[in-house]
């Protein structure tokens, strides 16, 4: 109970935490897409120094029922992602309880179709994007990259991702959650995925990563019980099904760390920043 309450306290407080842009941020040379009729189905789009950049697709966090994309405005994530030579976007995906994690999801896919399909006007390599999410937004990139229907629906595959990296999530598997009764996992997660078991077996990567998925998944996570164990779960189902993955943890304990991998995320002084660095220049150097 304490694991789980300790979780759910995180992404409650990240929830608010994450909600409204960093004081001082810019545009930057943003551009605004709209990849369908709800005001949140809106993706922020910076491009890359040639034609040939690869593209970092961000999802923000925020108990898969508060967040904004714009986040990334003037965060170290963006100035060092562009620095090293990717172009970025950052998605929005409607909110629970309005949507359904499986809208969630099929929002996220359909973000990147647009991208995709727009990659000759927007000016990246459509053969080299690489999904990027923290705490529900991990989630959500996980399910994407395991369960490829969210995918197929956007008319895309498994192939059209090079990588997916999950920041510090705990809900790879939903079932666990089932039977909390904490005042804050009573209203997030139950609000999430429900109480049907079955659908909450179909909303948890770990639980959908037999073959085939995304090829490569770095799985990095802070010194958090819950992602501590879900993130080695989930590194463990996927090398089983033949994936490349990497999984490593980092100092940091509660919401402050939680909060931190993601806030630091570029900054070359926290530690995840050259790991996750490495990581994307093995992937994006292999030919596609």
């Amino acid at each position: 109970m304490a694991r789980t309450l300790m979780a759910a306290l995180v992404c409650a407080a990240l929830a608010i935490s994450v909600s409204a842009a960093p004081r001082g941020a810019r545009d930057d040379g943003k551009q605004a897409l709209s990849y369908g009729a709800d005001r949140l189905q809106a993706v922020d789009y910076w491009a890359g120094p040639s034609r040939d950049a690869p593209l970092v697709v961000f999802v923000h966090g925020g108990g898969w029922a508060r967040g904004d994309k714009r986040m990334m405005d003037g965060s170290d994530k963006l100035e060092h992602w562009r620095a090293r030579g990717y172009a970025v976007a950052s998605v929005n995906y409607r909110l629970v309880p309005d949507a359904t994690v499986e809208q969630e999801a099929g929002d996220v896919a359909s973000a990147v179709a647009l991208l995709k399909a727009r990659s000759g006007q927007l000016g990246f390599n459509p053969g080299k994007i690489a999904l990027v999410g923290h705490s529900a937004g991990a989630h959500l990139v996980a399910l994407v990259g395991t369960d490829e229907q969210y995918l197929r629906a956007a008319g895309l595959s498994f192939a059209d991702i090079a990588a997916v990296v999950p920041l510090d999530g705990a809900a790879y598997d939903a079932t666990s959650y089932a039977g909390a009764e904490t005042i804050f996992t009573g209203r997030m997660f139950k609000q999430a995925f429900g109480e049907d078991p079955a659908r909450q077996a179909r909303l948890s990567p770990i639980l959908q990563a037999a073959a085939p998925n995304v090829a490569h998944f770095a799985i990095l996570h802070i010194d958090r019980p819950d992602s501590r164990l879900q993130s080695g779960q989930l590194a463990t189902a996927l090398t089983s099904a033949g994936a490349d993955v990497e999984v490593q943890g980092f100092a940091g304990r509660g919401l402050r760390g939680h909060a931190e991998i993601n806030r630091r995320m570029g900054d070359p002084d926290y530690p995840a920043t050259p790991v996750l660095d490495a990581f994307l220049a093995r992937i994006f150097s292999q030919d596609r």
